[in-house]
């Protein structure tokens, strides 16, 4: 199923953390930083398979090079693994401030064989705690082929953006809809929420030419 599914753009907006949907991290788990020896393991974090990892390895030294090489050692303060007892990195996310003015959820991804213990929810849980509340909103860029993790989204408090562009992309909210609708539970699918984006917001992402998440 998910392999057919298109891979159209959607955006999201977190105005406020519901801290009611927040989990802690499973005993024998925990977070931290990504080294700087570990780049590589991040690149090949968010595919499943060794062959989208080297498929796609060109693709995520090109964004670690134009996003976040321009600021120095900012990388690895941010970036976050979960690792086993081994400490084995085994699923990654952070938050970035893109075009360094807005916060933004970058490259959320548990490692396949340890989906469904409830870690990807503990750890998204961690990194949304990590901000303050003023300085909310959070915002994301995901795909209708993430409609597990666009459910958890829409538990801790995200709501998808109805604006038809989103600085360089389209926003393919009308198209991936009937999508999400057929291949997520109907309680699910009827509580995700929709708002326009705000102004400021898209004056950020309209003032560069780069995708910064």
């Amino acid at each position: 199923m998910k392999e057919e599914i298109p891979d159209y753009n959607l955006f999201m907006i977190c105005n406020s953390l519901n801290t009611s949907a927040t989990t802690e991290l499973p005993e024998g788990f925990h977070v931290r930083f990504c080294r700087k020896d570990e780049v590589d393991i991040w690149k090949r974090m968010p595919f499943d398979t060794p062959g989208l990892a080297t498929q796609y390895h060109h693709f995520m030294t090109e964004f670690f090079n134009q996003v976040y090489l321009p600021y120095g050692d900012l990388f690895f303060k941010r970036c976050l693994f979960v690792c086993d007892e081994s400490d084995k990195p085994i699923g990654t996310c952070f938050l970035w401030k893109a075009y360094n003015k807005v916060w933004t959820v970058h490259w959320f991804k548990v490692n396949i064989h340890y989906e469904g213990m409830g870690i990807g929810r503990s750890l998204l849980s961690y990194v949304m705690q990590t901000l303050p509340r003023e300085e909310y909103p959070v915002f994301l860029h995901t795909h209708p082929t993430s409609y597990r993790a666009i459910k958890l989204y829409s538990d801790l408090g995200f709501k998808l953006l109805t604006d038809s562009v989103i600085g360089q992309r389209t926003n393919d909210l009308n198209e991936s809809l009937p999508i999400l609708k057929k291949v997520m539970p109907d309680e699910e699918f009827n509580g995700l929420e929709f708002q326009s984006a705000p102004e400021f917001f898209l004056d950020v992402v309209n003032s560069s030419l780069k995708d910064e998440f």
